[in-house]
């Protein structure tokens, strides 16, 4: 347990373009990136059961920072160890990243009503691939009165309140019900994760975490150079934001607009532009930094800002992996996850309750693009990647 992994060359020339597919192809926010990433490491490449997975998403959602791209790490760690990590964070997030650093330094040269056409067609067959995620994940977790009792409770409580501290509180109440419940049950070991993550890299992020969050405000504060003032904080809001992507825009908000370095005009065209691009709402870090109007760098000013916002995702996802392997063999923790299980469906299904059912519901035109995509998807005849991008082309004539 925690053995250090190194990959071989093949997995790694693997993984980067496993990862790259999926950030290229990956529409619709972090709830789609988590059925994609499903469908191809729990379906195809069986590299963990559906219940590690999905142990591994509740972990994620734990954690401050962006669950999706800390998913990913984890998956990358898992198959190719730390560099794996390294490799799969690259992948799934630079498509993205080199599209909005492209669309910062042509802010006033593009016309963008054909890619936004293209952005929602594209998100239309992220839903599909999200139901068929759901489904699957339904009919292993919520087998019993109990199970299923949890999945709607907590679909009811999400779809119906917006509070990010919810999706905290409704978990850890699953899984005190799981332990009560399921107390005479015997424990299942197919949610035990073994991971490549030893005790010497699980100390060295935490003393590089505190260091940043502690150290860079001195630094910062004491140094005149507008990257340390960036790196500053933008490690300090990808350390301590809860909820993803649409939790960080205020902070990012007060953060960047109000300090000068991008005007509000900008700063919500990035903003769009990003929900309409793949991967991880994160990547608008990128474009921030490019657009950045105090620095002579573009380009390098988006990668200071980029690599600073993932960092702490990096070190949270080798603390909390470490220190979950000594936890989760205890047979209580074992009756938990039955319950965080079914708490982690209901938490996704609500995303398909509002907003996306309430939105296809005023847009018939929507729902049934989405009905058609989805026995696609369901009928396993065609790839989803390929559904993905052949719904795109689509939409560039059919919006």
């Amino acid at each position: 347990m925690g053995k250090a992994v190194k990959g071989t060359f093949k997995q790694y020339f693997e993984l980067f373009f496993c990862f790259l597919r999926l950030g290229c192809t990956a529409f619709g926010g972090p709830v789609a990136h988590i059925a994609f990433f499903r469908d191809e490491f729990v379906e195809k490449q069986k590299l963990l059961t559906d219940g590690q997975f999905t142990t591994l998403v509740a972990i994620c959602q734990f954690l401050p920072g962006p669950a999706s791209s800390q998913l990913g790490i984890a998956l990358g760690q898992k198959k190719a160890g730390q560099l794996g990590g390294i490799i799969a964070w690259f992948a799934f997030t630079m498509p993205s990243a080199i599209l909005l650093i492209l669309f910062a330094m042509s802010l006033n040269s593009l016309e963008n009503s054909a890619l936004f056409n293209i952005a929602h067609g594209l998100k239309l067959a992220a839903i599909a691939v999200i139901i068929h995620a759901l489904w699957q994940m339904m009919n292993n977790f919520c087998k019993d009165k109990t199970s299923i009792f949890l999945m709607l409770a907590v679909t009811l409580l999400m779809s119906s309140f917006t509070a990010i501290w919810l999706q905290f509180v409704a978990i850890l109440i699953a899984a005190c019900i799981g332990i009560w419940v399921y107390q005479h049950k015997p424990a299942k070991t197919e949610s035990e994760l073994s991971l490549p993550i030893n005790q010497t890299t699980a100390n060295i992020s935490l003393v590089l975490l505190a260091t940043g969050l502690f150290g860079l405000p001195i630094l910062a504060y004491q140094s005149e150079l507008l990257s340390l003032d960036l790196f500053d904080s933008f490690f300090r809001i990808g350390a301590t934001v809860f909820g993803g992507g649409h939790v960080v825009l205020p902070m990012l908000k007060n953060e960047i607009v109000a300090a000068g370095w991008v005007t509000e005009q900008n700063f919500l065209a990035g903003y769009g532009a990003t929900q309409a691009v793949p991967g991880p709402i994160f990547t608008f870090s990128a474009f921030l930094g490019a657009a950045n109007e105090l620095s002579t760098y573009p380009v390098s000013t988006a990668f200071i800002c980029l690599s600073a916002i993932f960092l702490p995702s990096f070190l949270l996802v080798n603390i909390s992996l470490y220190y979950w392997q000594f936890v989760q063999h205890n047979s209580q923790f074992k009756n938990a996850l039955i319950g965080i299980n079914a708490a982690v469906v209901g938490l996704l299904l609500s995303y398909l309750v509002n907003p996306v059912a309430i939105d296809l519901w005023a847009k018939p035109q929507d729902l049934a693009l989405v009905s058609v995509l989805t026995l696609l998807v369901f009928s396993k005849k065609i790839p989803i990647w390929m559904i993905v991008i052949l719904t795109g082309i689509i939409s560039a004539f059919a919006f």
